[in-house]
C-alpha cells in the first residue's frame, strides 16, 4: 500500500475485531503503546541509535548509575522498564511522590541480600527522583558506591540543580528531548494500525492534517499525543459503515491548547529568560518576541520580564542609547500599571526597543573593573581638595582647600585630581550616541594627563 494510502483509506484490522480486548479499559493508549524494546522507542537517536554508548551499554548489559531528565512524554519511564526487560538484574521501582525511606531502606536491604547470596545485581528506578529531599537522597549514596544498586533516576528538573551532587558525580546523566513532529507522527500511525495494544481494532480513518496537528499540538510530548488520538477515536461516533472518522476538526476538539513547558523555578524558567536576554543582547528583535511570547503565553510574572529588560538596557545598549533604559524603565511601570495582558504591549515594545538599538557595554565593564580595583587592590584615600569642607574647622585640616568649581570653567570644566591615581575604567566605544561621548572624554583626559605631567 502506498504512504498516501493511510489516509485516502480506513486504518483497519481484522473484519472480526469488533471490540477492545478486556485489559484496554483500564489503560490509557499512551501506557499500551510503551515500547518494548529499544526498536520500538520512539526518538532520543542522539543516544540511543545504533553505536551510541547508551544503546550499546544496555544491550551489553553493562549498565551503571544513570540519571535521565527531560519534559513530560519523553521516554524517560519507558526507557527505564526496556532496561529492566534486557537487563539480568532484578529491577525495582520507587516513586519520588509516593516512597518514603522506609520502602528505600526495603529494598536496599533485599538488595543487598541478593547481591551476596545468590550474586545477581539490582537496578533501582527511581521516577521523580528529585521529589526526594537531600536526606533521603543521601539514603542511596553508600549502596550507590558500593554497587549493591544501580541507580536509574528519571526526573523533569536540572539533575546538577535538584539532585545531590554525590549522586550525580557517580551517575552518567542523559537528557531526553522533545520527540519531533515526525516521530510523534510516526508513533500516532504505529498505534492506529496495532491490533494488539493500539487502535487497530477499530475501523479508523484518519486524515493525515488531523494527525499531523495532533502531533505538532502535542509539543514533543509522546503521551499527550497518544492520549489525544484515542480520545478523537473514542468519542468519535463512527459512520453508517461503521468507520470512525478522525478529521482535522475532531483532532482540534481532541487536544487541548498547547501547554508549554515552563516552570516557575525550573530549567525551562531560566533557559527562556537567558534565551529572551541573549537575543536582545544579539540584535534579533524577532527572537526576542518569540521568547518573550513564551513566557507571556506560560504566565511569567510581567516584572519578572521588565526587570530583565532594565537589565539589558543598562548592560548591554548602555551608553550607546540612554534612552533604552528610560524606555525600559516606562515598560516596567506601564506593566505593573495595567496587567495582563495589555502589559504584553509595552514590554513588546521596549523588547524591540533594546534588541535593534546600539550596543555597548562600557559601563558594566568600567563598573566591573573599578570593583575588582576594590576588592583587591590598594584603597585610595579622598584627595583633600575634595573632602567635605562645609563643617567648621574644616579648612584647617585643608579639607576642600584648592578645591576649583568645574562651572565656572570654560566649558563647565576644569583639569583638577579627582582621583590621586591615574587609573582609567570607562573605554567609550563608537556605537551610536557613545561614539559622541568618546571625543569629549579624550578630550578631558588629555587634560587630566597633562595636569599629571606638570606635577611630577
Amino acid at each position: 500500500m502506498a504512504r498516501d494510502d493511510l489516509f485516502t483509506a480506513p486504518v483497519e484490522t481484522k473484519p472480526e475485531a469488533a471490540a477492545a480486548p478486556a485489559f484496554f479499559k483500564s489503560q490509557p493508549l499512551a501506557a499500551r503503546m510503551r515500547p518494548r524494546n529499544l526498536d520500538e522507542y520512539a526518538g532520543q537517536t542522539h543516544m540511543l541509535a545504533p553505536g551510541q554508548l547508551l544503546r550499546r551499554a544496555i544491550e551489553a548489559d553493562r549498565i551503571q548509575s544513570l540519571i535521565f531528565y527531560g519534559p513530560p512524554g519523553t521516554g524517560k519511564t519507558s526507557l527505564a522498564q526496556i532496561i529492566a526487560r534486557q537487563t539480568k538484574s532484578k529491577f525495582e521501582r520507587l516513586s519520588g511522590v509516593e516512597s518514603n525511606v522506609a520502602d528505600m531502606r526495603r529494598v536496599l536491604s533485599a538488595a543487598a541480600n541478593r547481591l551476596e547470596n545468590t550474586g545477581q545485581p539490582t537496578i533501582l528506578f527511581i521516577d521523580e527522583i528529585h521529589r526526594f529531599n537531600k536526606a533521603q537522597q543521601d539514603v542511596l549514596l553508600p549502596d550507590v558506591e558500593s554497587g549493591v544498586i544501580k541507580l536509574i533516576g528519571a526526573t523533569t528538573h536540572n539533575p546538577f540543580f535538584f539532585v545531590n551532587s554525590p549522586l550525580v558525580s557517580r551517575s552518567q546523566i542523559f537528557e531526553l528531548r522533545p520527540l519531533t513532529e515526525d516521530e510523534l507522527f510516526s508513533l500516532l500511525l504505529r498505534a492506529l494500525a496495532d491490533e494488539e495494544r493500539g487502535l487497530g481494532y477499530l475501523k479508523i480513518h484518519a486524515d493525515e492534517n488531523a494527525l499531523r496537528h495532533l502531533a505538532k499540538i502535542a509539543d514533543g510530548d509522546a503521551r499527550k499525543a497518544l492520549n489525544s488520538l484515542e480520545i478523537a477515536a473514542l468519542t468519535t461516533s463512527p459512520d453508517q459503515n461503521g468507520v470512525v472518522r478522525i478529521t482535522l476538526e475532531v483532532a482540534e476538539q481532541s487536544i487541548q491548547k498547547k501547554a508549554v513547558v515552563y516552570d516557575g523555578d525550573g530549567d525551562a524558567h531560566y533557559d527562556t529568560i537567558s534565551a529572551f536576554i541573549k537575543s536582545m543582547r544579539g540584535s534579533d528583535a524577532d527572537a526576542a518576541l518569540y521568547w518573550l511570547a513564551k513566557m507571556i503565553h506560560a504566565g511569567e510574572d510581567p516584572r519578572f520580564i521588565a526587570r530583565r529588560i532594565i537589565i539589558c538596557a543598562a548592560e548591554d545598549v548602555g551608553l550607546a542609547d540612554p534612552m533604552a533604559l528610560v524606555l525600559a524603565n516606562a515598560a516596567l511601570a506601564a506593566s505593573e500599571f495595567v496587567g495582563w495582558p495589555e502589559a504584553r504591549i509595552p514590554l513588546a515594545e521596549a523588547t524591540i526597543y533594546i534588541a535593534t538599538a546600539n550596543k555597548s557595554n562600557s559601563a558594566i565593564c568600567a563598573i566591573d573593573a573599578a570593583l575588582e580595583d576594590v576588592r583587591s587592590g590598594r584603597t585610595l584615600v579622598v584627595p583633600e581638595h575634595l573632602r567635605d569642607g562645609h563643617y567648621s574647622g574644616a579648612k584647617k585640616l585643608g579639607h576642600g582647600v584648592g578645591y576649583e568649581y568645574a562651572h565656572d570653567g570654560k566649558d563647565h570644566f576644569v583639569a583638577q585630581d579627582y582621583l590621586g591615581a591615574g587609573k582609567i575604567y570607562y573605554e567609550p566605544t563608537e556605537q551610536g550616541v557613545e561614539k559622541k561621548i568618546k571625543e569629549r572624554v579624550e578630550k578631558w583626559r588629555a587634560e587630566f594627563s597633562k595636569l599629571r605631567e606638570e606635577k611630577k
